[in-house]
């Protein structure tokens, strides 16, 4: 069976982190393949930021390309709004029966995962991969060695989109943090400019 971990996230835009992650859980733990889900617009986020979905899509996409093990998913785009994980990954085992679908998350995530829509159910169906991120704060004592939590010990990547961002809107040269086709792809849009 199949084993594939979903990363979310809004890829706004997707940078080397993001990668460095995804590929260090695809080779590095038991899951096959890593699938990059674009999440639509979240109620928590400004929207004014957010580029479309299809751009977000297409850049994430275009990033992935050369990583067989990892794909872009535009699953959320096509679920009613606004999407629960919990909603997604329901629509996916319906949709993928012979694939055990599991979450990848970051450590700052886990702290507040009990606050997630239905996280019982998430847990009892699905295991968590975990990555490392400097937060303040505690894991939940429930989540602490839970059978079905995996820590992954991946290199820590602390580099945020926002940053990115608010530094191509200053002039800054960041294409470094990018992939070369997603610094390509914002240049030529002129986007966060």
């Amino acid at each position: 069976m199949k084993k594939i971990g979903l990363y979310f996230g809004t890829f706004n835009p997707i940078h080397i982190g993001h990668l460095a992650i995804a590929n260090h859980m695809a080779e590095f733990s038991d899951l096959d393949e890593i699938w990059m889900v674009v999440t639509p617009h979240n109620p928590h986020k400004k929207k004014s930021s957010l580029l479309d979905n299809h751009h977000r899509f297409e850049m994430v996409y275009e990033a992935t390309e050369p990583y067989p093990k990892l794909k872009p998913s535009d699953v959320e785009f096509k679920l009613p709004q606004p999407n629960y994980t919990v909603h997604t990954l329901m629509y996916l085992q319906e949709k993928y029966p012979n694939t055990q679908f599991h979450l990848i998350m970051g450590e700052d995530n886990l702290k507040s995962f009990h606050k997630w829509k239905n996280y019982e159910v998430i847990l009892e169906n699905h295991h968590i991969y975990v990555y490392p991120r400097i937060a303040d704060g505690a894991i939940p004592k429930q989540f602490e060695g839970h059978p079905k939590i995996h820590k992954i010990n991946a290199p820590i990547m602390e580099i945020s989109s926002t940053f990115i961002r608010s530094a191509i809107a200053e002039g800054k040269n960041v294409q470094p943090l990018l992939p070369e086709v997603v610094w390509k792809y914002i240049d030529e849009m002129n986007f966060y400019k």
